[in-house]
């Protein structure tokens, strides 16, 4: 373990420069919204693929595919225009808890969004404070959800505000919003600072975050992600999340 705060900066560092590059995109569900080049159908597939980034990883990719592929493989298009007939291709669709008759109310919950929001980035936009965004994904779950829905679709859409860590939202946002060269992260969302984001808090991250000594809450929720966040931004308060790399890579591929 690391015990200088100022030799941990430099491990840390070490550590984001060794896995955010072009390779950790091939073994992770960030390939998915990398498949497209437009701006809508970068942010869609990104969340979608991102709401069911949990369990196996080759799963998670496998479907998220296969999510695409029932939209023909342009997912905006698909949001606004789908039919009846479109969407009965779907039946059968699962993902570990999540099955066909949430992926139906997302996309609704999608098309609502970008008819009459702005989309994904509207809502971020227009509830981010000055220094979070884990508010606005409170607001993106209540109007995401203005519309007919079943209960139980609720859950795969994480809330801060009742405690949740938001891992998968707060990922999603980490796509959209960083900001470098290293070709792994989109950027595309240049209205909100990077500064806001929040680390996608998950259980290999958090264990390495305990044993390096960043994370003292023995539970990963929304207090525990506040806590690692201020020592993050520590290190560096302009691109705090970056650290996830460095996180998740020592997590998943280093086993540390």
């Amino acid at each position: 373990m690391v015990q200088n705060i100022k030799d941990l900066k430099v491990f840390l560092d070490e550590k984001v420069a060794q896995y955010n590059n072009p390779t950790f995109i091939e073994l992770d569900p960030i390939q998915i919204p990398h498949s497209y080049t437009t701006k809508e159908d970068i942010e869609i597939s990104g969340f979608l693929s991102a709401i069911i980034s949990w369990g196996n990883r080759t799963s998670i990719i496998k479907n998220a595919k296969r999510m695409m592929g029932y939209m023909g493989d342009s997912p905006y298009d698909f949001i606004l225009n789908h039919n009846y007939r479109h969407l009965k291709q779907m039946d059968g669709f699962v993902h570990r808890t999540f099955n066909s008759d949430d992926l139906l109310t997302f996309i609704e919950g999608l098309k609502h969004l970008y008819k009459g929001k702005n989309g994904l980035e509207g809502i971020f936009v227009k509830y981010q404070t000055i220094d979070s965004l884990q508010p606005a994904i409170h607001e993106l779950k209540k109007e995401f959800f203005n519309i007919p829905h079943l209960g139980r679709t609720r859950k795969h859409l994480p809330d801060p505000m009742t405690g949740s860590a938001a891992k998968k939202i707060n990922m999603f946002l980490r796509w959209m919003v960083r900001r470098d060269d290293r070709g792994v992260d989109f950027g595309l969302w240049k209205s909100i600072s990077p500064s806001l984001l929040s680390c996608p808090l998950d259980v290999h991250s958090g264990n390495v975050a305990r044993r390096l000594g960043l994370l003292t809450r023995k539970q990963s929720d929304a207090k525990a992600v506040a806590e690692l966040d201020a020592r993050l931004r520590e290190f560096d308060p302009a691109d705090p999340v970056k650290y996830d790399f460095a996180l998740f890579g020592l997590g998943v591929f280093e086993h540390f």
